[in-house]
């Protein structure tokens, strides 16, 4: 197999790479928290995901991360990455130093390593702001689909391209004091289903929903979750809006 590699200015050699690893295993009572250092020899185009699947296979198979698309489209590889949330398939090597860190992403249930539960939370969170389109009576199956101006039709995909990373909360002040904080990931689907001319609610249904410190009066406009979200979210924009009809809903 030939292998292209990303040559040093100065040694005309690859890379070697450490990464150290923050490594617990909660099923296992013998288990603490620890770091765990491995070495890898960077190739060209290399990714964060390509590196920790060259240690699971060559070093070390107990190591514990998530993975499915490899294209930044599942969300599941998040973790922290020298302290900042990301998506290890999007992440290059190359843009990182010889040494880095990886951690698991704070605020959800820890699973082993780099691995967390983040479906748990979004499904409770999913769940508590009902996010689904509420319409009038039952719908007509065979009915066709109602027409959408395309502006609206493009705003909505917007907030949808949201790959629920949990990113976001990683990075948030707010959920690491508030637990019940529903973060920029449920007031993001709040706003996008307040723009659906199909979802029947009302600015005071929302309110019954988000009108408090869990929700969008909660939130202490640090806008980590704008500046971590891997797919460039408008979180800062969609945030300052539903506060403003939320505030006005209050007085």
């Amino acid at each position: 197999m030939i292998r292209l590699f990303r040559k040093a200015p100065d040694s005309g050699r690859p890379r070697r790479l450490t990464a150290s690893v923050l490594r617990h295993n909660p099923a296992d009572p013998a288990s603490v928290p620890h770091w765990q250092d491995f070495v890898v020899e960077e190739a060209e185009g290399m990714t964060l995901f390509i590196a920790l699947n060259e240690i699971r296979a060559t070093q070390d198979p107990s190591l514990q991360f998530d993975f499915v698309c490899r294209a930044g489209i599942c969300g599941s590889c998040a973790m922290l990455i020298d302290g900042r949330p990301g998506l290890a398939c999007r992440t290059l090597t190359r843009d990182l130093g010889e040494r880095f860190t990886l951690a698991p992403l704070p605020f959800f249930e820890l699973i082993g390593d780099l691995s967390v539960n983040t479906g748990k939370w979004l499904r409770g969170t999913a769940e508590r702001l009902r996010t689904w389109v509420h319409a009038a009576g039952r719908p007509d199956l065979d009915a066709l689909e109602e027409r959408m101006a395309p502006e609206l039709a493009e705003a909505i995909y917007e907030l949808d391209r949201c790959i629920e990373c949990g990113c976001c909360v990683a990075g948030c002040g707010t959920a690491q004091m508030r637990p019940d904080f529903v973060g920029a990931i449920g007031l993001n689907k709040i706003a996008r289903f307040r723009l659906d001319p199909r979802d029947t609610r009302s600015d005071e249904d929302f309110y019954e929903l988000i009108g408090d410190d869990d929700g969008v009066f909660g939130c202490m406009s640090l806008l980590g979750c704008h500046d971590v979200c891997p797919k460039q979210l408008p979180l800062q924009t969609q945030i300052a809006f539903l506060r403003r009809r939320m505030a006005a809903l209050g007085f």
